[in-house]
């Protein structure tokens, strides 16, 4: 072996250490870096000259740079991010419905209810009384108020959801966007064998993690390393193409489908299904039990009034107390505003006759909805909407243990030890001197052999 081969060895070893040197301060430096995957130096002997009798080595060369990633976690953390962002925006939306009932309390629709009822009962009493008499009234309005509050809150919260969901739908688009980028860059580089795409793909894992808590998906890759990915069962990202998506809206339902129209998304996880749901489902749900009870108030206690007679003269008969009722909006007679002896609460036109009030007071005592009452049905509904946040209280913190689990075999597996980084320094930075003294070695023997020419 020549002295030119000393060179050799030396110069591949110096620079198979510094990018070795190189790859561990990068890890270093990203420490910190949730999104960031250690990346392990591969060295490999070069190959040796064999035409000689005696085959030498020729040193070191950096023959790989390997990402450590485990994909079973990955995709574990993606399928809980899914289920984990669908309880948490489930949890809100709920939240957001039962701040708007005020229950239990003085103000809420269920006191209000039972005071309204009561003051027909009061009203009983004396029949004739002028300020009991506008105590009905006013426990009617509080009443109708209360529930025109609560159906018009409901409503802009739907209202709010479709908004919302056009924007995840934007943010999902732009994801898929980027990602159909890195993997042509990925593509690219692998196909021809250029340079290492470790960093393009942590950058592709990030969007890819974002995505998993916008919807339900499916991630798999060919032998490029090129993510295929769908969500809800329709193609987003197809090796270096992407799909656009747009928000619809039929019969009062939302849906996602592709730009053209021509596929859906079967969403069942992320926060595109929690609120999807929400707008298609529950809510219309919560609205028709508030419409069953308020129906329920309007047309049975205007059966009663119209049959009963006022305490004007001559006595009236026929009058509703309610002059209609429509999403929400319980609309009391007008008249009977203006003139409460209208209300009619005599069943043969003498002033003292209460029978109409006693009927009207118990109503709150029938079960005039699916065999329960008008207040049970109406404290079904709210225990109904309280049941359900909690059950998505109760998975939110299940999935978030989980999570946090996962995401800490992550940081063990693929996450940067600074502490070994460190000693990965100080072992190629000695290799690395070594590979130099070895350059004066070849040096000095170069020079002792030129001074005995």
């Amino acid at each position: 072996m020549g002295v030119n081969k000393l060179f050799d060895i030396s110069r591949t070893s110096l620079s198979a250490y510094q990018k070795a040197l190189a790859v561990t301060s990068n890890n270093i430096a990203n420490a910190n870096n949730p999104n960031y995957s250690r990346q392990n130096v591969v060295l490999a002997t070069e190959i040796p000259d064999m035409r000689t009798k005696i085959a030498f080595g020729s040193g070191v060369r950096l023959d790989d740079i390997v990402r450590v990633k485990n994909e079973i976690t990955e995709t574990q953390i993606r399928t809980y991010n899914q289920s984990y962002s669908f309880a948490d925006k489930q949890s809100s939306i709920l939240g957001q419905i039962e701040s708007l009932l005020s229950e239990p309390s003085e103000l809420g629709l269920s006191n209000l209810i039972s005071g309204f009822f009561n003051s027909w009962d009061e009203l009983a009493v004396n029949p004739t009384s002028v300020p009991l008499r506008n105590n009905v009234v006013q426990s009617a309005q509080q009443m109708a108020t209360k529930l025109e509050n609560i159906y018009s809150g409901i409503t802009r919260v739907k209202s709010d959801l479709k908004n919302e969901s056009s924007d995840i739908v934007d943010q999902l688009n732009g994801l898929t966007e980027q990602i159909r980028v890195l993997n042509r860059q990925v593509y690219e580089a692998n196909a021809t064998g250029g340079s290492s795409v470790n960093d393009l793909l942590d950058k592709r894992d990030e969007l890819i993690n974002q995505l998993s808590k916008l919807a339900n998906i499916n991630v798999s890759y060919d032998e490029f390393n090129v993510a295929n990915i769908s969500i809800g069962g329709v193609f987003a990202v197809d090796r270096i193409q992407s799909t656009q998506f747009k928000l619809t809206e039929t019969g009062g339902k939302i849906k996602i489908t592709t730009e053209d129209g021509a596929a859906s998304l079967a969403l069942n996880g992320g926060e595109l299904f929690a609120l999807s749901k929400a707008y298609n489902t529950q809510i219309p749900s919560y609205q028709n039990e508030l419409d069953l009870v308020a129906k329920a108030i309007y047309e049975q206690v205007n059966t009663l009034h119209s049959s009963g007679y006022s305490n004007t003269e001559p006595p009236a008969t026929g009058v509703n107390f309610f002059s209609s009722y429509d999403s929400g909006v319980l609309k009391l007679n007008s008249e009977i505003v203006d003139n409460v002896n209208l209300i009619s609460i005599s069943e043969d036109g003498t002033s003292g006759n209460n029978s109409i009030a006693l009927q009207i007071s118990k109503l709150q005592d029938e079960k005039l909805i699916d065999g329960i009452t008008i207040s049970e049905k109406y404290s079904n509904f709210v225990s109904g909407l309280g049941n359900d946040k909690r059950v998505q209280e109760q998975n939110l913190e299940s999935y978030e243990l989980v999570l946090n689990q996962l995401e800490l075999q992550k940081a063990e597996y693929s996450g940067v030890s600074v502490d070994e980084e460190m000693v990965n320094v100080l072992k190629f930075q000695r290799s690395y001197d070594a590979s130099a003294r070895l350059i004066k070695v070849a040096d000095e023997i170069l020079q002792t052999l030129l001074s005995m020419v």
